[in-house]
């Protein structure tokens, strides 16, 4: 990339321009064989773009980042999009229940829970109210 900056004499904004001939320097209008091979050399082989974009809103929901500003950032137009990007994982909901437990009152703060149930999507009542488990509701 510097030696079209070079070549040209000017701050190529693109992250994917023609790097070679008559078209150095210039926007690509497709990223076809652009894309893999820049995945292949950094590590990442058979990503796409998409997958860079989810894993960016999954990093500013986390970090806390105000939707408004991280829907800028990823140019996403209506929340209902973003939501589809902001994928909560099992980890993202055992760490929220760990942050509120002892927060309610009556809980206790730090409840043995069957590591199978933490995993489990929607328990059910019978699963919970079984020993050692915690209360049903």
């Amino acid at each position: 990339m510097d030696a079209v900056v070079r070549q040209t004499g000017r701050i190529i904004p693109w992250v994917f321009p023609h790097l070679q001939g008559r078209s150095a320097g210039v926007r690509r209008q497709s990223l076809g064989k652009a894309w893999p091979t820049a995945c292949k050399r950094a590590g990442v082989p058979g990503r796409i773009p998409h997958d860079f974009r989810r894993t960016a809103v999954r990093n500013m929901e986390r970090a806390g980042v105000p939707r408004s500003v991280a829907m800028k950032l990823t140019g996403h137009k209506t929340e209902s999009v973003y939501r589809r990007y902001a994928i909560v994982s099992d980890a993202d909901l055992r760490e929220a229940t760990q942050r509120l437990t002892g927060t309610i009152s009556g809980t206790v703060a730090s409840p043995k829970v069957d590591s199978r149930l933490a995993t489990m999507q929607n328990p059910s009542r019978e699963a919970l109210a079984q020993p050692g488990r915690a209360p049903a509701f």
